[in-house]
């Protein structure tokens, strides 16, 4: 079982504060080596899976395609926000004081809040060459051809950077009267609670924030989806079951990434004698634990082309 503790606030201003305090790992006390074991197997299951998939992507020519080369950047995503936080996880199971630098934190959130638009942008951009795909087959190869899929890439990660630079910049020049965080990583509602002002701005970069990299994104997503559902009700049936195996990794994908939103968004701080810390502990990094891990599978398992390839390279066969 784990308690949780709350430090002692430390008040002040920014000159006086160097380091916030990760307070909802509490204390894991004999446990520690057993969770530090969890998670270093699930971090190197997530980090294997995805690199192999994009090491597959990368050898089998056939995969050369648009869909493809999206997804493997898709899996570039899932390693990146899986090392923002599963690291410091690590190093937090045997620190007694949970403190992390300002600096540290700050990079954490510019991994981690660059990472969440690319993941919906990226499978917006999935979501759009599905779209060409099959409602759009004859013109498929000239409109989604390498050089601009890979544009699409480069967009949707400067794009994504912009976000986190225009929502959180902000956040590296305020005064902060505290520097406790009831999160296991530096979560970026709960570092603007503790700064001395900035309340006002604070709330309009969130809300700027979820719009970006969410709200417009799972638009763009529905719209093509749409358009795909009107084509296949015209369709043989042939291209139906086309269309069903194509698309429905992307849904389950987008569908546990609502689910995700869902978690992270509600305050568990109004249900604290309703959810124990553990639940809200989790759930706050749902997206981080499951999402990492359900990309490769879901489309490794999924994708008969990708599954024959993975096969192939396993078993060194041509």
């Amino acid at each position: 079982m784990i308690y949780f503790t709350t430090p002692k606030q430390k008040m002040g201003n920014s000159s006086e504060i160097v380091s916030f305090v990760l307070s909802a790992y509490g204390n894991v006390g004999a446990f520690k080596y057993l969770y530090f074991i969890i998670i270093l197997f699930w971090y190197l299951s997530i980090c294997v899976a995805n690199t192999f998939l994009i090491v597959v992507i990368h050898v089998d020519r056939r995969l050369h395609e648009p869909m493809y080369i999206l997804l493997s950047n898709l899996c570039v995503n899932e390693i990146n926000a899986s090392t923002s936080l599963y690291p410091l996880l690590l190093s937090q199971m045997f620190s007694d004081s949970h403190e992390v630098t300002l600096p540290w934190c700050f990079l954490q959130m510019c991994s981690l809040y660059t990472g969440a638009p690319a993941e919906f942008w990226s499978l917006a951009a999935m979501a759009y060459d599905r779209y060409v795909s099959i409602c759009h087959p004859l013109r498929y190869n000239v409109i989604m051809n390498t050089e601009r899929v890979l544009k699409i890439i480069l967009l949707v990660w400067v794009f994504s950077f912009l976000i986190f630079i225009l929502s959180f910049s902000f956040i590296f020049s305020l005064k902060f009267c505290g520097n406790i965080v009831d999160n296991v990583y530096c979560d970026h509602k709960l570092i603007i609670k503790l700064s001395c002002s900035a309340s006002v701005q604070g709330s309009i970069s969130i809300i700027f924030f979820v719009i970006m990299s969410f709200f417009i994104p799972f638009s763009l997503i529905s719209v093509s989806y749409v358009k795909i559902l009107r084509v296949c009700r015209k369709t043989s049936k042939e291209n139906k079951q086309k269309a069903v195996t194509t698309c429905t990794p992307q849904i389950v994908s987008l569908s546990n990434l609502f689910v995700g939103c869902i978690c992270y968004s509600i305050d568990f701080r109004f249900l604290v004698s309703l959810v124990p810390d553990e639940v809200r502990t989790i759930l706050a990094i749902y997206l981080l634990i499951c999402q990492p891990m359900l990309t490769p599978f879901l489309y490794g398992f999924n994708l008969p082309k990708i599954r024959q390839s993975c096969k192939s390279f396993l078993f060194l066969r041509k």
